[in-house]
């Protein structure tokens, strides 16, 4: 087969009845439970994320011949054969000597030779016999019906393939299992309860690190920026994203939930929950917590805009604008009850033209919500809260990012 030959056939396989183009797809190798079988983990050396189509038209035909394990409207599942590795490698055959040569290009290629390795090593299947690679395609962003294609949007939206809250993950808890995590091995909870005595016996009873449904960070992401630094790999969940360069991470209250992060240059000494997005140049100070949407009947996702301060052991229950500041130690809730001198209320509208000004003076915090520019604070002498128009830049230290 030409190169000519093979845009041919890919453009034959994309007009073909019945194809469907992906959102994402991958080779996948799955860690599955000695007990159950079922899949405990997904890696995926490679996200193919709305790209790689002529890759996908190659697996897709590779994956006739392949083990099924699930399929439906939404998502393909195949376990990885002799045969589907053959069949991928001769489609792939005008582009081989490129992919030898550097082994940097054709990723896909570079993927399916470390398969051809596993076979001639025997360790193309677990000793039970079930395949221990999985290619995964996912058509729509539905549910996701499988562990596999759990993991794969999780990465996606790590990578910044896919923004932050753009993709459904209803359900995704109720797919994975709550295992022991020693390095970046799963073990069946189960498992260790049963063979418990005999593990310790032997001295192979493994250190467990943490017990969780999901990895860790960077137990599946390589950092895409030299300057992103994580100093406690327990502080970020698997399918957190960490912008485009610059963040930083301290140890200590500090964490980033799946689905949440931040758009760029970032200091987090504090906590950012489930489905919170964090602008570029904003501080969370240490202790600081964002409300997510998990628990506490919280429904509606929080962004903070660049450049704010969320100051130390401070909570934030609504959104908020570019250049806010939120004094330490205090609690800024939907429900909580600032007031804003007319003056600083002004000023404020200055910015916000959609601010409307109350002639009480007094405000919930969701009406302040992703209003730009304003400052909250506790008066030290009577206790009110109250807000006023920031007159501070917040900057980050050049040096630490």
């Amino acid at each position: 087969m030409t190169k000519e030959e093979f845009k041919s056939f890919v453009s034959q396989t994309e007009s073909a009845s019945g194809y469907q183009k992906p959102l994402g797809f991958g080779i996948c190798r799955a860690d599955l439970g000695k007990k159950s079988g079922k899949t405990l983990c997904a890696t995926y050396p490679i996200l193919n994320w709305g790209e790689n189509f002529g890759s996908f038209a190659v697996f897709s035909k590779a994956s006739e011949q392949a083990i099924l394990i699930q399929k439906s409207q939404n998502e393909v599942l195949f376990g990885i054969n002799k045969e589907f590795i053959d069949i991928a490698l001769e489609l792939f055959a005008p582009f081989m000597a490129e992919a030898q040569k550097d082994a940097s290009s054709h990723k896909n290629i570079q993927v399916l030779l470390e398969l051809k390795k596993a076979y001639d090593a025997g360790e193309l299947y677990t000793k039970g016999g079930k395949p221990r690679f999985r290619f995964c395609a996912i058509f729509a962003d539905t549910q996701c019906e499988s562990v596999e294609s759990a993991y794969m949007k999780l990465l996606a939206l790590s990578l910044g393939k896919a923004p932050l809250r753009s993709l459904v993950l209803d359900g995704i808890f109720g797919l994975l299992s709550n295992v022991a995590w020693s390095g970046n091995k799963p073990y069946e909870l189960e498992y260790l309860r049963e063979r418990e005595i005999e593990l310790k016996m032997k001295g192979k009873f493994p250190s467990i690190d943490f017990v969780d449904k999901f990895p860790r960070y960077l137990m599946q992401v390589i950092p895409q920026y030299d300057n992103i630094r994580l100093l406690d790999t327990a502080k970020t969940r698997f399918g957190a994203y960490l912008g485009s360069g610059g963040y930083t991470q301290m140890p200590g209250a500090s964490y980033v939930n799946f689905n949440a992060g931040a758009m760029g240059a970032c200091m987090n000494e504090g906590r950012i929950s489930s489905s919170v997005i964090i602008g570029e140049g904003t501080d969370v100070g240490g202790g600081a917590s964002i409300l997510g949407v998990l628990s506490g009947g919280n429904s509606d996702p929080i962004s903070i805009g660049k450049n704010c301060l969320l100051g130390v052991n401070s909570s934030t229950g609504i959104s908020l604008g570019d250049g806010c500041i939120v004094d330490g130690g205090i609690a800024v809730l939907a429900g909580t009850i600032f007031a804003i001198k007319p003056e600083e209320a002004q000023k404020i509208k200055d910015i916000n033209p959609d601010f409307i000004i109350n002639e009480s003076g007094l405000y919930k915090g969701r009406e302040l919500s992703k209003k730009n520019g304003i400052h909250f604070r506790q008066d030290s002498k009577t206790g009110a809260m109250i807000a006023f128009r920031s007159n501070r830049e917040i900057k980050l230290n050049d040096a630490l990012h």
